[in-house]
This record gives C-alpha cells, structure tokens and sequence, in this order.
C-alpha cells in the first residue's frame, strides 16, 4: 500500500470523527460524495445522497453524549484509486432514555479518489448482534 495514501486517509477519518465531537455538520460532510450511500443502525437503514446523509446526524447528535466518539481501532487498505477503512468505534447512545450509555459499533468506509482527492462513497455502522 502507498503509505502517501494511507496516512492521507487515516487523517481524513480522524478529521471526521473529531469534527463529530465537535458537531462541525461542514466538516463532517466536507469528503463525502453527493450520491454516498449510507447504511446505519437506527432508522433510517439506508440513506443515499448527502442530504439523506446529513439529516441521519440531528437524530445521532439529539441521542449522543457532546465530545464522545472514539476511533479504538483503524485499519486501512488503498491502492491508488479506491480504498476501504474498517474501524471498531466508541460513541454513547441515550435513546433509551437510561441516561448516556456506552455504545461500540463498527464502522466501514469506501473511498475513491476523485480529483486527486479521497472521496467517501460508502460508510456502513453496525453493532454487534445481542
């Protein structure tokens, strides 16, 4: 794997994932394709395109503890053009209404280069099955 396009990548997702913490929507959309395709935990299972994608964080930011969405682990696979991220992550959920609770989910991240520029196509959450 070109290294360039590794650490390229891995300071994308942690801009991401801090941008989360700070619910910066700008920032967070900012390398995301118009037509992403999303697949996510709660309703709605499926977003496509960037509006869908972005009215998925009022639900995520009105049920998340401020500051709390952690990368454990992050592993990276590129070559030049196309690249995927496989991350096991840590947010808090209080949906439930139980007050902030610990929530681990993974995360999976499709990017292309567009332009010169690594793109996310693809972001798929899940949690383990209980």
């Amino acid at each position: 794997m070109n290294n360039t396009n590794e650490t390229l990548i891995r300071q994308l997702v942690e801009n991401w994932a801090q941008a989360v913490r700070d619910r910066d929507i700008n920032v967070i959309l900012a390398h995301h394709s118009n037509d992403l395709v999303m697949f996510d935990v709660p309703e709605p299972f499926q977003s496509i395109g960037i509006d869908a994608y972005r009215n998925t964080w009022d639900m995520f930011f009105k049920y998340s503890e401020p500051g709390v969405f952690d990368i454990q682990q992050l592993k990276i696979v590129a070559d030049e053009n196309v690249a995927f991220c496989i991350a096991t992550m840590k947010c808090s959920d209080s949906s439930a209404g139980a007050g902030y609770v610990p929530l681990d989910f993974r995360l999976t991240i499709g990017l292309k280069k567009i332009n010169s520029q690594w793109v996310i196509i693809h972001e798929h959450h899940s949690i383990p099955a209980k």
